[in-house]
């Protein structure tokens, strides 16, 4: 099995599961990791079979790689379903926008496909993988916030007749069987190769890649899919996550089963620049969903870092640099509406827009988006939450 992760120590870049870090060469990453540019023929496809215009993410080239996406085409195109498959491991009460750019991206796949959802909440992988000492940190706390980051995931909109949302801990016995084939068929040399595993780490760590891998596989849902073993898997995630999923496409044929297939986005920034990753542990670093409008507003203004000149007299005559500048960044995320986003870009590297004027359009973007996934987040019940979290069939159909 190849190496599937990136560590350039001399430019201080790292990809992993775990750690980004350095500013990312995307070209690069699809160089080393092996995996295929999304193109626009790819864009134009997804168009097509779902007669409707193409997510901003797909068309910004925010989601820019894959594994396998168009025999996923392929297959529905010939009129045979797929489902989806993403997850979330609970490190914070709520989550930031980072985390939601998959979940985001995830919705318009169900609504466009109009496919069926497995959410996976790893609990158990955060509890494992904690620097912090366990009696103060127990497993019961990161289940309980992974029911928490659940309502956040709710709130997205997700359909619940088509949505699944399972906790490790909770739905394990269903994954159990085929957790423990893929762990019969991974060898350690494997595992750490891949993930870099220490020989002082607790076996826990060493076995989790499996638990993630499991669900790629529509068997470990029997109560869901009737036992069908063969229903193909589409899997959104950020590019970090592709090792794990390396893995699983490497042992699904030996196992009888079809590889999942991926496609990747492009890492969420931090406020204080365009390298690495938002990280939850970094409250300066990261825009809750949590967040109050003066919040928002306070952290947009003080420390998301600017690509403007140091003075008013060289911006307006040099302009500022948009790929620098964590505010147009951002827009670029959560801003739909392409001309406006376009004539921001404009204007801003012109120089006919100040740093101060292009962190108060994502101000005003940011404000309204978060305050109704508040309202929606508010509105969901543990009747709600349970729902999702209630293994029944779903049609594929």
């Amino acid at each position: 099995m190849a190496e599937a992760s990136v560590e350039d120590n001399f430019n201080g870049v790292a990809v992993t599961p775990w750690q980004v870090t350095g500013a990312v060469d995307y070209d690069k990453l699809i160089a080393e990791f092996g995996t295929a540019p999304l193109t626009p023929a790819l864009v134009e496809r997804v168009e097509r079979l779902t007669g409707r215009k193409a997510h901003h993410f797909l068309r910004r080239g925010i989601f820019f790689s894959h594994r396998d996406l168009d025999q996923i085409l392929n297959a529905y195109e010939a009129g045979e379903r797929f489902y989806l498959y993403t997850g979330r491991g609970p490190s914070s009460e709520a989550l930031h926008l980072g985390h939601l750019i998959p979940f985001i991206f995830t919705k318009y796949l169900q609504d466009a496909f109009k496919v069926p959802l497995v959410i996976q909440l790893t609990d158990d992988e955060k509890f494992l993988f904690s620097k912090h000492d366990a009696t103060l940190h127990p497993l019961d706390a990161y289940i309980q916030l992974g029911r928490e980051n659940a309502k956040d995931i709710i709130a997205c909109g997700f359909d619940a007749e088509k949505t699944f949302l399972f906790a490790d801990s909770n739905y394990i016995g269903s994954l159990y069987p085929n957790v423990v084939r893929i762990q019969r068929a991974v060898s350690f040399n494997q595992v750490r190769g891949i993930f870099g595993f220490q020989l002082s780490d607790n076996i826990g760590k060493i076995a989790f890649p499996a638990v993630q891998a499991a669900p790629a596989f529509s068997s470990s849902f029997p109560h869901l899919f009737g036992g069908d073993a063969q229903v193909p898997c589409l899997i959104p995630c950020a590019v970090d996550q592709d090792p794990y999923f390396r893995m699983t496409r490497d042992v699904a044929p030996r196992l009888g089963y079809r590889k999942p297939a991926l496609i990747h986005s492009k890492f969420f920034p931090p406020l204080q620049g365009a390298e690495g990753k938002m990280s939850a542990s970094d409250p300066n670093s990261a825009i809750f969903l949590s967040d109050s409008p003066a919040q928002i507003r306070k952290k947009v203004n003080k420390y998301a870092f600017s690509g403007g000149r140091d003075t008013v007299e060289e911006h307006r005559l040099y302009g500022g640099d948009c790929s620098r500048d964590i505010a147009y960044q951002y827009l670029t995320f959560f801003m739909e509406d392409d001309e406006r986003l376009e004539e921001i870009r404009q204007a801003y590297a012109s120089g006919r827009m100040l740093s101060g004027e292009i962190k108060a359009e994502l101000v005003q973007c940011l404000q309204p988006m978060l305050a109704e996934l508040q309202a929606k987040r508010q509105a969901v019940t543990e009747s709600d939450l349970n729902r999702f979290m209630q293994p029944r069939p779903m049609s594929i159909s």
